[in-house]
């Protein structure tokens, strides 16, 4: 997803610029249209997929991209002290040719053939697993940027990432990202990934690159998702919650029960969610009810 460039950062709020100043940090970038790819862009190498995933390591806090806190469209966002236990499921898009080689949140330039990534409030540097919850790929990206400033958007990959999850052709997937720990063994992937074969370019190709097929994904491998809309420690809530969704037209609003730390959770869900577009398009409506915090769920 296309972000803007540090060139345009007198677009961004005042006061970002000056908290971002102040704790001697790169500007964060709203996201934004820019024109088509510069000729300077290099085509992908001839087989993007063996490009190998980030390795985790331990690295120091960049003093670049790491504020306590920013705005960027009104919107405020608090960066986490650490990675430690962070694990989100969302819908991930990828950015390419309109940033190659602007410089990233923590200073570096953007390498849209590395395995990197941008996320909101993950601190800089950290590795993280996005896994392709629709058809079961999995890869390791070092997180060194912000973005994506986009509703329903949670991590921003670079073009590599994107080809390796199967999502260059439709721009956004739904997907779960879970922060790694350098210090420890890489855990396996959350599913079953798909054989490594060549992913579907399609019309987000870079000039140059070579045409190649979609693979279907494996019934085995895709997850079954859902939107939940809220989560209560009273079930009445809960089914009063699934009433006021039934009446507007959400017959398939139900309540799961989940045991956490010894009491009772109660889950309103939506869905089986097919597609990014209806999660697009059932999030948004939710907001207009007053349900802001709908969010992506695995059952």
């Amino acid at each position: 997803m296309k972000r803007l460039s540090l060139r345009a950062g007198a677009l961004l709020a005042a006061g970002a610029a000056l908290l971002a100043a102040c704790q001697g940090t790169a500007p964060i970038r709203p996201t934004m249209p820019l024109p088509a790819a510069p000729a300077a862009v290099p085509p992908p190498p001839s087989n993007v997929l063996a490009i190998p995933d980030a390795v985790p390591r331990v690295e120091p806090r960049s003093p670049y991209g790491n504020p306590p806190f920013y705005e960027v469209f009104g919107k405020r966002y608090y960066v986490l002290r650490s990675s430690a236990g962070y694990d989100e499921r969302g819908v991930a898009s990828w950015y390419g040719p309109g940033f190659y080689e602007e410089r990233t949140s923590t200073h570096e330039p953007y390498d849209m053939y590395a395995m990197t990534a941008a996320h909101k409030t993950l601190p800089l540097p950290c590795y993280v697993r996005v896994t392709n919850l629709e058809n079961g790929r999995s890869v390791v990206v070092r997180v060194n940027d912000r973005g994506p400033f986009v509703a329903n958007r949670i991590i921003d990959l670079s073009y590599t990432a994107a080809a390796k999850l199967d999502m260059l052709r439709k721009g956004t997937a739904m997907v779960e990202v879970r922060a790694l720990d350098p210090t420890l063994p890489a855990p396996p992937p959350m599913t079953a990934a798909m054989p490594v074969t060549p992913a579907a370019l399609g019309a987000a190709a870079v000039p140059g690159a070579p045409a190649v097929s979609a693979v279907s994904p494996s019934p085995a491998a895709v997850t079954t998702l859902f939107i939940q809309a809220g989560a209560f420690a009273v079930h009445a809530n809960a089914e009063r919650l699934v009433k006021k969704l039934r009446d507007h037209g959400y017959s398939n609003a139900f309540v799961r029960g989940d045991e956490v730390a010894g009491r009772e959770m109660y889950r309103v869900r939506i869905g089986p969610v097919g597609s990014v577009e209806d999660f697009d398009r059932i999030v948004g409506a939710l907001a207009r009810i007053g349900l802001t915090d709908a969010h992506l769920a695995m059952n």
